[in-house]
């Protein structure tokens, strides 16, 4: 097929006439593909088109970027390649022409709560430079601004050669640091609600503790208390002495007896905080998660005022302004008190610094700021944090990687950041980009389109060519590519109404809005506007007049192993685990592969991981139970003449299929493959490993999961996500019946099909940070097309062709 014909805003025409112009890759079989093989034209600009779950994210990211990646680190000593990641060579018969790749997806950036916008982009080290250079007064090196280094002092012995005699000196020292003492730069200080521990009327014997798997037995919680001789067990904890009160919440680590065993004993207080507050909230136990937003709150420090930063840094200031000032700024704010700047003597720095800043601005993240915690960014927010570290690099003929770039921008932006991948392309790289977005896709010097469907049905090259040849190919996506969405003739009438007064998270204005309840309720606006803070923030407001509670469904990542699957993630494993029991008279742990029914000689796993240190581990299936994880004796177990080994291989549809009638009829597992279908996942088989779905396919999960909880409000942060343009419209039908069923649906979207299906949209604006903030329409998809009052207007108006 012919790689000349390009559309007037492409680059000019290809000429390949050797391999060394190709990346090519022959006989893929990384995850679905079956037997994959492309030639991709390097220094162009290829999108890698399909359904979700069709084979994309195996292509790009698991075979071309993992074997560039495996390459390069392979070229380190043995020594280095001990301290990196080890990688597997992808299956893959043929991949050359490779350069180095890379990767700018949308793993969300660390929730360590010491990173910040700041300290990711390195923005921050070049401004603790600059202060130590320019503020007045000077306090010291660039350390002293920065609140990852504590201030400490002390003395120690150093040995020195001195008149050929080896002696011993004591010295002092002392380093400057900018952390605030109090907070130990964090910004904030946490407050722990004593309620929420126990229940002070009771005493220790009558078990007055109340914190989640204290168990009275336990000699490592509550025993320990009991029985250490510093409070009296039997005495209701609001009759202690002061004494007895002080050691229970706040004594320091002691060795204390129990039952001859000897334990720590320490106070209530510090316990709480090594046992709950240390831990990574995403990964507690809902429960245990719940326990510790009603136990503990957290409140700006009120020494350095969240700042983070001790009070020497903040009394040094460039032109009366701070460093904590600087960080607070909004960065398009911040860029043009740089630019203001005048002092040769670090010049390179502040070009430097300007060129990173500006960058923020292009990419549409202007309105952030550099204190903002890393871990609170969205997906697309921390992908285009990212892609800022490449734009100014001077490095060419390099692959980029890009894992839908569009995702989280409004319509408005997505011809930016289209510019800025055909400026690295311009740059003399390669860039290679998974997307579903039309307005990308149309840009593309080079399309790959993987299908036809998903997960087994999909993992093969549907069409390779341009854009044009796409369009008339008949694939799904050919077929979908030029979809627009008419608005609804007619819209539900509101049951009642959400009344929201007063808002100022974040940036919001004092926003007053009315959220109609009982319809489908679209939140729009550019990134940055506000969106997720009117609704996020307004959750605890909702649950009052909406009836039966939120059920909040965000683009937080999933937590899984390779031993977790969609099976054990949505709870499906737990009746079809006790069908199998029930059907053959034995216990249910046997049917588990990470219990009682677990092969031996894998335990459960399927595969035996071999670790070879510095180079990449092998994993061979398992000899003894060829890969199906389980004893040979819990096979000889059947239900509806299938052993749970096949049950875990079904896909969705097929194990909808079985569980719904005959002898394997299992009306609970039946509900949970129904929600699965509902969100397009019946591909996707049972056992599948969590680590091998893409992303949309995880949200789809997560949203399939949360339809079980009860509630009158469903709240969805950008549901299209990862969805192909064949899948929108599937999307919204669930939607539909969300709100049939007396729901009350609040999206937060930027798709314009989402938009034209809505029964109201409320419109954030007019622009992004303290630009936004402020409702800039209400009412119906027809009434904002005609008015055109809004970006957000101006846009659906000329997608649905008005």
């Amino acid at each position: 097929m012919s790689m000349a014909t390009r559309t007037h805003a492409q680059s000019p025409a290809l000429h390949v006439a050797d391999s060394h112009d190709l990346i090519r890759v022959h006989g893929a079989r990384v995850n679905n593909l079956s037997d994959v093989s492309v030639e991709l034209p390097k220094r162009r600009l290829t999108v890698f088109t399909g359904v979700s779950g069709s084979g994309k994210s195996s292509l790009v990211f698991g075979t071309i970027a993992a074997e560039s990646q495996r390459l390069i680190n392979e070229t380190y000593s043995a020594f280095v390649q001990g301290f990196m990641p080890t990688l597997a060579r992808p299956e893959v018969d043929v991949l050359d022409g490779l350069t180095t790749a890379i990767i700018v997806d949308q793993e969300r950036l660390g929730a360590n709560p010491r990173s910040t916008v700041g300290t990711v982009t390195d923005t921050n080290a070049m401004l603790r430079i600059l202060f130590s250079r320019l503020g007045q007064p000077h306090i010291g090196s660039p350390q002293a601004f920065s609140f990852n280094v504590a201030s400490i002092s002390g003395a120690g012995a150093v040995t020195l050669e001195r008149g050929g005699k080896t002696v011993k000196e004591r010295r002092s020292f002392s380093i400057t640091g900018g952390m605030c003492p109090r907070c130990e730069g964090r910004g904030t200080v946490s407050d722990i609600d004593l309620t929420q521990l126990y229940d002070d009327s009771k005493s220790l014997a009558e078990g007055a503790f109340t914190i989640p798997g204290w168990k009275s037995d336990s000699f490592w919680t509550v025993r320990v208390y009991a029985e250490s001789g510093f409070v009296d067990p039997n005495k209701p904890i609001r009759k202690y002495t002061e004494k007895e009160l002080n050691d229970f919440l706040y004594k320091e680590p002691v060795k204390v007896k129990v039952d001859g065993v000897n334990l720590t004993y320490e106070g209530l207080i510090p316990k709480i905080q090594k046992s709950f507050l240390s831990k990574d909230k995403e990964g507690m136990q809902p429960h245990i998660r719940a326990f510790v937003d009603r136990a503990v709150t957290f409140t700006a420090c009120p020494e350095c005022g969240g700042t983070r930063l001790s009070e020497a840094a903040r009394s040094s200031k460039i032109k009366g302004i701070s460093i904590a000032d600087v960080c607070t700024m909004q960065i398009s704010d911040l860029a043009e008190w740089v630019r203001g700047l005048d002092e040769p003597s670090v010049a390179p720095l502040l070009a430097a610094l300007l060129q990173i800043l500006d960058s923020f601005v292009e990419v549409g993240l202007g309105y952030l700021s550099l204190d903002r915690s890393s871990g609170t960014l969205s997906g697309g927010e921390a992908q285009r944090t990212k892609m800022i570290r490449h734009l100014g690099s001077s490095l060419t003929d390099v692959t980029y990687v890009f894992d839908e770039p569009t995702t989280g921008l409004h319509p408005h932006d997505i011809q930016r950041m289209n510019d800025l991948l055909l400026r690295l392309r311009d740059k003399g790289n390669t860039v290679l980009v998974v997307e579903h977005e039309p307005e990308t896709i149309a840009i593309a010097d080079h399309v790959v389109d993987l299908g036809p469907g998903a997960g087994t049905a999909g993992g093969a090259v549907c069409f390779e060519g341009t854009v044009e040849g796409l369009r008339a190919s008949g694939t799904i996506t050919g077929r979908h590519l030029d979809d627009r969405a008419a608005l609804k003739e007619t819209v539900r009438t509101p049951t009642g109404t959400l009344e929201i007064r007063g808002a100022t998270t974040h940036n919001l204005r004092d926003v007053d809005v009315d959220i109609p309840l009982g319809v489908l309720c679209v939140v729009t606006g550019v990134a940055g506007s506000g969106k997720s803070s009117l609704v996020h923030g307004s959750l605890p407001h909702l649950s009052g007049p909406a009836g039966a509670g939120v059920v909040s469904i965000d683009q937080g990542a999933i937590r899984g192993s390779r031993r977790s699957n969609p099976a054990t993630y949505t709870g499906l494993l737990d009746p079809i685990r006790k069908a199998f029991a029930k059907a053959n008279g034995v216990k249910p742990a046997l049917f588990s592969a990470n219990s009682e029914g677990a092969c031996p000689n894998c335990n459960g796993a399927g595969v035996i991981y071999t670790d070879l240190a510095m180079m990449a581990g092998v994993a061979t299936t398992c000899e003894e139970c060829e890969g199906k994880r389980f004893q040979a004796s819990v096979l000889d177990h059947h239900l509806g003449g299938r052993d749970i080994s096949e049950v875990l291989a079904m896909s969705v549809t097929e194990a909808e299929e079985f569980f719904g009638a005959g002898e394997a009829r299992t009306p609970a597992a039946h509900a949970i493959l129904d929600r699965l279908a509902d969100v397009g996942l019946g591909y996707l088989s049972l056992g599948q490993p969590l680590t091998t779905l893409s992303g949309g396919e995880r949200q789809r999960l997560k949203l399939a999961t949360r339809m079980a909880e009860k509630g009158g409000v469903y709240v969805l942060d950008e549901p299209t996500t990862g969805l192909h343009l064949a899948d929108v419209e599937q999307l919204l039908g669930l939607l539909d019946r969300l709100v049939d069923s007396g729901k009350s649906v609040i999206v937060i979207e930027h798709h314009q099909a989402v938009m034209a299906h809505a029964d109201w949209i409320v419109d954030l604006g007019p622009g992004a940070g303290h630009d936004g903030g402020r409702i800039v329409f209400e009412g119906t998809p027809a009434d904002l097309v005609a008015a055109r009052s809004t970006l957000t207007g101006e846009h659906l108006a000329a997608y649905v062709g008005a």
